[in-house]
C-alpha cells in the first residue's frame, strides 16, 4: 500500500472557494488542542481574514492538495509575528482527520516552510502547539524545528495555555538552496 507521502502533495494559495476547508476542519478532535470548535460565523471570518492577509501580505495561507482525493486535506501557513522583541513568522496546520498519520503533514510543513525561505522577508519562523499536543511536538521535530522551551500562550484569545516553542531557521533553508557558485 502506497502512503499518502509517497504521493504528491502540494500547496496552493489560499482562495475564495476554500471555506469548506476550514469547516472540514472545525470538529472537537481536530480543535481539541484549540479551545473547541468555533462557531459558523468564527468560520467565515477566519476564513475572509486568510483572504485578506495574503492580499496585504501579512499571511500566506494555503490549502493543502494530496494526489490520493480530490478535495483539499486541509490547510497551512504562515503570518508576521513580533516575537521576543523580535520580526519573525508564526506557523500553523490542520489536516483533516482522515488524512493523519500518513506523512501529509511533514510534506506540507516542509513546503510551507520552504516558501517562507524562498519569498519571505524574516528569518525564522515559530511553531506553539501546547505542550501536551504530543503530534504537533512530534511534527515540529520531524521537520527540523528546534525546541527553544516552554512559554505561557493565548489561544483563543483570552484563554491562557502552555505551548512548546519550536523555532526553524529560515537562513539554513536559504543557503541551501542557493545556486551553487562558479
Amino acid at each position: 500500500m502506497t502512503s499518502d507521502s509517497e504521493r504528491n502533495v502540494w500547496l496552493e494559495r489560499w482562495q475564495v472557494d476554500d471555506l469548506p476547508v476550514l469547516e472540514r476542519s472545525n470538529t472537537p478532535e481536530m480543535t481539541v488542542y484549540l479551545g473547541g470548535p468555533e462557531s459558523d460565523q468564527q468560520i467565515v471570518t477566519r476564513h475572509a481574514k486568510f483572504l485578506h492577509l495574503w492580499e496585504t501580505g501579512d499571511a500566506r495561507m494555503f490549502r493543502i492538495r494530496s494526489s490520493s482525493v480530490a478535495e483539499p486535506v486541509g490547510s497551512v501557513g504562515y503570518w508576521k509575528k513580533r516575537w521576543r522583541d523580535r520580526d519573525v513568522y508564526e506557523t500553523g496546520w490542520s489536516v483533516h482527520s482522515a488524512h493523519q498519520a500518513h506523512g501529509i503533514a511533514s510534506t506540507a510543513l516542509s513546503e510551507c516552510l520552504q516558501h517562507a525561505a524562498d519569498n519571505g522577508e524574516r528569518d525564522q519562523v515559530f511553531a506553539f502547539p501546547r505542550t501536551d499536543n504530543a503530534a504537533s511536538n512530534a511534527l515540529c521535530a520531524r521537520t527540523g524545528f528546534t525546541l527553544v522551551g516552554e512559554a505561557d500562550f493565548e489561544y483563543p484569545k483570552g484563554h491562557p495555555i502552555r505551548v512548546n516553542e519550536w523555532m526553524f531557521d529560515l537562513t539554513a533553508r536559504r543557503a541551501n538552496s542557493l545556486p551553487a557558485q562558479p
